[in-house]
């Protein structure tokens, strides 16, 4: 149900201690408050990340489950976790935004017509097919009853 946000978090070869949970809880607070409504879950995975490089720093993946849409799954490798978690969650804003955005244009874009529209738009004697075949329907059922045919 849309509005029941959760984060969970998850650490990989280091502890994370209070101090880190609520830092990551302010940022990802921060950065998707105003989607609030359309998250379902939000899972955030901190690990130690070696590049082929030998460069050693921390990765910070942070994913998305949005109510009705694909999830949104954002990585990023920062030397400090802090750096990470703050980039991190600041792509993950304007994902989120982006792709929120997208469905609703699309929902805009969408034509507005309605049955009784559908109906003014064709002259109901001449050019709708499906006046036609229901104009035969009735016929043959109403002289099938006339013989006394039943099923």
């Amino acid at each position: 149900m849309p509005g029941s946000m959760t984060i969970d978090m998850h650490s990989q070869h280091f502890p994370l201690d209070d101090s880190l949970r609520g830092y990551i809880k302010r940022r990802i607070n921060f950065a998707l408050g105003s989607q609030y409504d359309n998250i379902m879950r939000i899972a955030v995975k901190l690990s130690d990340s070696k590049e082929a490089s030998g460069a050693n720093g921390k990765r910070c993946q942070i994913l998305i489950k949005l109510a009705g849409q694909a999830d949104v799954v954002i990585e990023d490798i920062q030397a400090q976790i802090y750096v990470a978690i703050d980039r991190a969650a600041s792509r993950a804003s304007r994902s989120v935004t982006r792709r929120i955005a997208r469905v609703r244009n699309k929902a805009l874009r969408a034509p507005d017509i309605s049955v009784a529209d559908y109906y003014d738009l064709y002259d109901e004697d001449e050019n709708d097919p499906l006046n036609s075949e229901f104009v035969e329907f009735s016929e043959y059922h109403s002289t099938q009853l006339e013989k006394g045919v039943t099923r």
